[in-house]
């Protein structure tokens, strides 16, 4: 049965903002902000003066107010307030990916206690529902793999690398002067904030519990202008891409690096701040989701999906939790990589099981070949920044280990690309 909602939002940032205008010109939603809790009451804002305070506790102390939607930065903040706000007997919406990734199965135990739901479409993938549909339309399906493009911001700076021949730093500040990337883009373009959204489909999509520091992620301020050329000449485009995909009856492979995408792959035809999505499952072969990544209204889309959930006492079960023979992660996953690299950089061959090509010149160096994922995460060049990694895609249907790389007339980069 349908309820009124009186709702508490924690923060009035881009997305915060996106959601107060949503919610007051959405009737049918049946719910209200009551009260909206900011950081700088001297900033100007586009709402009514009486709605803001700097007390918390006129949130989590209100008995009207039945839902907390938290959207701040602050990780840490972020997890006591939900905490709080849950000890409270309040239902939780959030897009805090971090603090989610890292306090996730402590939070599940807190809504279970206190018998509130604990909802966060909005963390991962903007206006894509993957949370719900790993959780409902999948719920009993047995999945192979889930890959994909989870940051918008990353891709949007990639994309206009390669069709506008801006550099990385120009890409960037374009990224950030739309409002795709933050003034500090760290975590978007290392990978970070990446591999906080992966972390979090593995419980959806494997029942994995796993913290973000235990997953392999290199992002992409790390690329040379002659990768992108090598992908130029190839046909490939380059992608951040987050990975996980079975390779036995209960262990899983996981990371998030940047890859080679072909034409024809579904990931290939993601551009700007769009993400995609790519689920294998042994019932219904793949489905792809697609949709904006980043922004304030794709981002707010999914948060008031959320809320509206919540009026019909929607919660997540977490179903692929309770397998008799649970899911792990492991690193015993054979990889085709391509490896460049400044002359001065030393790479020991010998981490190779297989090498198909070598290049090297002055200028820049690479070698592509098969490695042996614990030994990528053990190597010492890993996160020098006079090296970059891009993985060969379609790992995930390689489940022999046994990988065969096309057929490539590998040509020495130039810089002649458009």
């Amino acid at each position: 049965m349908e309820k009124q909602l009186k709702l508490g939002l924690i923060g009035f940032g881009v997305v915060g903002e996106g959601v107060y205008h949503v919610i007051n010109n959405t009737p049918s939603l049946n719910a209200s902000i009551k009260k909206i809790v900011i950081k700088h009451p001297e900033k100007l804002r586009n709402a009514p003066k009486d709605l803001f305070t700097t007390n918390i506790d006129e949130i989590l102390l209100d008995s009207e107010i039945d839902v907390v939607v938290e959207l701040i930065d602050d990780a840490i903040v972020s997890f006591q307030i939900v905490k709080s706000a849950m000890q409270n007997g309040k239902h939780i919406v959030s897009a805090n990916k971090k603090m989610i990734a890292y306090h996730l199965e402590e939070l599940i135990a807190l809504q279970r206690k206190y018998q509130v739901s604990f909802l966060y479409e909005g963390a991962v993938c903007g206006s894509i529902p993957i949370i719900r549909n790993l959780e409902e339309y999948f719920d009993n399906d047995l999945l192979n793999s889930i890959s994909g493009i989870v940051n918008g911001s990353t891709n949007f700076i990639l994309t206009n690398i390669v069709e506008k021949g801006l550099t990385y730093h120009d890409a960037l500040k374009l990224a950030q002067d739309l409002g795709f990337a933050e003034s500090n883009p760290m975590l978007d373009v290392e990978g970070i904030d990446a591999v906080n959204k992966l972390c979090i489909l593995l419980k959806h999509t494997f029942g994995i519990h796993v913290l973000p520091s235990e997953i392999l992620h290199k992002g992409i301020s790390q690329i040379h202008e002659n990768d992108y050329q090598f992908a130029f000449e190839k046909g490939y485009e380059i992608k951040l891409v987050a990975n996980a995909f079975r390779i036995s009856d209960n262990e899983v492979v996981s990371y998030v690096l940047p890859e080679f995408v072909k034409p024809g792959q579904q990931l290939f035809q993601v551009k700007n701040e769009y993400n995609g999505v790519l689920l294998s499952s042994t019932l219904s072969d793949e489905q792809f989701l697609y949709g904006k990544g980043a922004g304030r209204y794709p981002t707010s889309s999914a948060v008031i999906s959320d809320i509206a959930a919540l009026r019909y006492g929607y919660k997540y079960e977490y179903k692929k939790s309770k397998y008799v023979s649970p899911y792990h992660i492991t690193s015993k996953s054979l990889l085709t990589i391509y490896i460049s690299y400044s002359i001065d950089t030393e790479i020991d061959e010998h981490d190779f099981d297989t090498i198909f090509e070598r290049h090297a010149s002055a200028e820049r160096c690479y070698i592509i070949g098969e490695m042996q994922l614990e030994k990528l995460i053990q190597s010492r060049w890993i996160h020098d920044s006079k090296s970059s990694l891009i993985v060969f895609g379609n790992q995930s249907t390689k489940r022999k280990q046994s990988i065969a790389i096309d057929s490539i007339n590998f040509i020495t980069p130039t810089l002649a690309y458009a």
